[in-house]
């Protein structure tokens, strides 16, 4: 069952993204104009009327404390060129332990109104009015992905958005002091990708740049933003003569995890190191076995394999002690599925180990790694219509873009450049797994070029973090010097010679047959450098094949 609240999202935004089912509107359609037209240079500029809203700018990620009453605002801002009406924001919550606020209501619904091209509206949830916000006394001090909804129109067509956003929270301050001189799990951030803690420890959730975490050793849990995470269950006694004399049970915890390389891919493998603490002042561990299970996952249902596979075959590790108070490593290659979707992987570590009494303990710890998918795609064969132009003229270039990865690409956008072309940058928008997108520009010629790929396609795009890539594809295009007809004008005051041919005849049949010879000198020497090349390239193979024959000669 899915619960549905209209409640704000607070400020920070680590990541947003959304799956925009549509955010602009046709044109002609709806008698609006299509463009905003420019002359200049003789090309044609156009811009797509759309409507493009994202959350959070200029505001920083927040921190909720347990237990105490705030309120929460977002900022909504329209980047597109069209005005958004009748907007509204819908967040959606799944699970309740999903949400790090008590819901005292049933409807948190915040109506918007218009929101300008360029322009922001602010949604404010809590005030002494109506009420703050009650942030939940259990948080334990993790990062929330808060989901929301947004629903607006353009005044005839109705849209709707997905994103997300996270936030932090810090858990209740403890009454006693944890053992192994950690912190009070008062939730501290350190700096970006560090762990926040005093005793040298270094947690990393794959490299990929952790904000902060929380450190809870009461509760025996580490929790890391979206990157990844370690959680650690309290350690049991499961056998053995006699506890140890003070009555105390020695607890060995996961302190955070590495991976090499830092940036797990799909279907690569990885070396994953796991850094562990004795947290007991007074007792040495031994006889360590760990054991490594991932859940089953993947986009093949009829697949039950898990996430990671050891590469060795054996997910088990052994570790002869730990001393009192000390930190050991342990590490195992493992193999990421190649059908993994980009999304953080658990993977369940169990251990077993005995005190110096032979007091056999167990205990279990989580940890969270995030997964990467590489953007892949390909580009159809760029067709150029004419294929020769002169200088001045313009042509059409054409191409198809095949989303091949299994990630969607957000914000494509393409433009053709070169020495001897100028063009202006064309939107496509977003691009799901398995889609097509086409690429239709015109571009103006500016200069005389034969050579080969003198010209190219750059084509930049966004993944789910908003990180930008930039891809180029070379290709050739032919373009004349620009023929002159400057004195055209001044014949038409010539007298014709009785019945001959009239000179501006000749005139326009000369300056035809210079064009087209510079037609032909153009793909001649187009031509002859690639022939050139081609017996250099012959001339280079026999060089090697009579290079070789001295060789195997005795």
């Amino acid at each position: 069952m899915t619960l549905t609240l209209a409640m704000a999202v607070p400020a920070g935004v680590l990541a947003q993204t959304g799956s925009d089912k549509t955010e602009q509107t046709e044109q002609q359609k709806n008698g609006q104009q299509p463009a905003e037209e420019q002359q200049g240079d003789g090309a044609q500029q156009r811009t797509l009327a759309q409507i493009r809203l994202s959350v959070g700018d200029g505001q920083s990620t927040p921190t909720f404390k347990a237990g105490e009453q705030t309120d929460l605002t977002i900022n909504v801002m329209n980047k597109g060129n069209l005005d958004a009406q009748n907007v509204q924001i819908t967040p959606v919550v799944e699970n309740v332990s999903d949400w790090p606020f008590d819901m005292s209501k049933l409807n948190y619904d915040r109506s918007l109104g218009t929101i300008k091209a360029g322009e922001q509206a602010s949604a404010v949830w809590g005030s002494e009015e109506e009420g703050l916000l009650t942030v939940r006394e259990d948080v334990t001090g993790q990062s929330y992905k808060l989901v929301f909804r947004i629903t607006y129109d353009d005044g005839e067509n109705a849209c709707e958005t997905t994103k997300y956003v996270f936030v932090k929270t810090e858990a209740a301050p403890k009454e006693e002091e944890p053992s192994g001189g950690q912190n009070d799990g008062n939730g501290q951030d350190g700096p970006e990708g560090g762990t926040g803690q005093d005793d040298g420890q270094q947690s990393s959730g794959g490299g990929t740049g952790i904000p902060g975490t929380v450190d809870d050793t009461d509760s025996g849990q580490d929790f890391y933003a979206d990157a990844g995470g370690v959680y650690n269950s309290d350690p049991i006694v499961s056998g053995g003569s006699e506890s140890a004399s003070d009555g105390s049970v020695p607890r060995v915890i996961v302190t955070g995890f590495s991976t090499d390389p830092a940036e797990v891919k799909a279907g690569s493998d990885f070396k994953l190191t796991v850094h562990l603490k004795n947290t007991s002042k007074k007792t040495a561990v031994s006889n360590m076995l760990f054991d490594f299970q991932a859940p089953a996952s993947g986009t093949d249902a009829a697949a039950e394999a898990p996430a990671f596979l050891p590469t060795s075959g054996s997910s088990s590790v052994y570790l002869e002690k730990i001393a009192a108070g000390g930190t050991k490593d342990i590490s195992i290659e493992l193999n990421a599925r190649a059908d993994l979707v980009q999304k953080p992987y658990s993977i369940e570590m169990s251990m077993k180990y005995e005190d110096k009494n032979a007091s056999q303990f167990e205990g279990n710890s989580s940890l969270a790694i995030p997964i990467k998918q590489e953007a892949r795609f390909e580009f159809s064969e760029i067709q150029v219509a004419p294929d020769t132009v002169a200088v001045g003229e313009e042509a059409n270039i054409t191409c198809s873009l095949y989303n091949l990865g299994r990630v969607k690409l957000y914000n494509v956008k393409a433009k053709f450049e070169g020495d001897a072309i100028e063009g202006q940058e064309q939107f496509i928008g977003n691009l799901e797994s398995g889609a097509t997108g086409m690429i239709d520009g015109i571009v103006t010629a500016v200069a005389e070029a034969y050579e080969e790929s003198n010209c190219r396609l750059v084509l930049t795009y966004e993944d789910d973090a908003g990180n930008v890539s930039t891809v180029e594809q070379p290709f050739t295009m032919s373009v004349m010097p620009e023929a002159d007809y400057t004195d055209m004008g001044m014949m038409e005051e010539m007298p014709e010679e009785s019945g001959g041919i009239p000179m501006p005849v000749i005139l326009l049949t000369a300056a035809a047959v210079i064009a087209a010879v510079a037609v032909v000198i153009a793909l001649v020497k187009r031509r002859k450098k690639k022939r050139i090349a081609a017996e250099e390239e012959e001339l280079m193979d026999e060089v090697e094949r009579l290079t070789e024959d001295e060789h195997q000669q005795p």
